[in-house]
């Protein structure tokens, strides 16, 4: 057993672009006896934890490392006997993260909680492609929806957000286009504007435009899967807009 106070810190690693961790997060790491990482963050911030044991516990493609449940225990067990725990989490541990609930389980077996907020991946991969999810006269509001439940259904939201002028920014909701195109075609919104952002603000990013009709066929030819992130709205026209303005000041550098 350590003699160390037991302690979890749940931390933000932000959307996959290492340098966009914040150094409140960084020092938390520093000072991590025990780092459990998730899959979708980037490993090069396990650098910044050179002495902490390192287990990694996220999914991919829907493999478990560990389930939930394991999880939970092993948070509650390093802690009593290394220390800190550091609970690293892609984007922000407290949107669809279950930051909260990993806290309100440890919190029973008496080991002390601190939270890390992380720069959200809804609002940091649309910025990357110049997509702004509010602007004045394109968009008073956003909606940030989960495309799969915990009884792996779409949300409900999805349908009252369509009937909204707001944009709809859906994370973990490739498997439910097909679904979320129905729902805004019968609400009169198929030409809508509509991207999906995949791996963003990592070196892998890949990304597709087009109208909520068009949307699926743009999946197809660019082959783009999870983990990405789909942004609905007149917003996503904005991003043409300052890419033909780059293009301009580029060509008058050129010439």
């Amino acid at each position: 057993m350590s003699n160390k106070t037991p302690k979890l810190t749940v931390v933000g690693a932000g959307p996959g672009d290492p340098d966009l961790i914040t150094l409140k997060a960084i020092k938390a790491l520093e000072s991590a006896d025990v780092v459990l990482y998730d899959a979708l963050i980037n490993e090069s911030l396990l650098e910044y934890a050179p002495k902490a044991e390192k287990i990694f516990v996220g999914k991919r493609k829907g493999c478990y490392a560990y389930q939930q449940e394991q999880i939970n225990e092993l948070i509650v067990n390093r802690a009593k006997s290394h220390g800190h725990v550091v609970r690293l989490k892609g984007g922000d541990p407290f949107i669809f993260g279950r930051g909260a609930e990993e806290i309100d389980y440890v919190q029973q077996f008496g080991v002390a909680t601190y939270m890390v907020p992380g720069i959200s991946s809804s609002l940091a991969v649309p910025a990357y492609q110049g997509i702004p999810l509010t602007k004045r006269g394109a968009s008073e509001s956003f909606w940030v929806i989960t495309g799969t439940t915990k009884s792996h259904k779409l949300s409900q939201d999805v349908y009252l957000a369509a009937k909204s002028n707001a944009t709809v920014v859906i994370l973990m909701g490739m498997s439910k286009l097909s679904e979320i195109v129905s729902i805004f075609a019968a609400e009169n919104k198929q030409d809508i504007p509509v991207a999906i952002i995949q791996n963003g603000t990592t070196k892998k990013e890949q990304f597709g435009f087009g109208s909520m009709q068009t949307i699926g066929q743009v999946v197809l030819e660019k082959k783009l899967s999870s983990p990405a992130i789909i942004v609905i709205g007149e917003v996503v026209n904005q991003r043409a807009k300052l890419a033909s303005i780059h293009k301009e000041v580029q060509e008058e550098i050129v010439s």
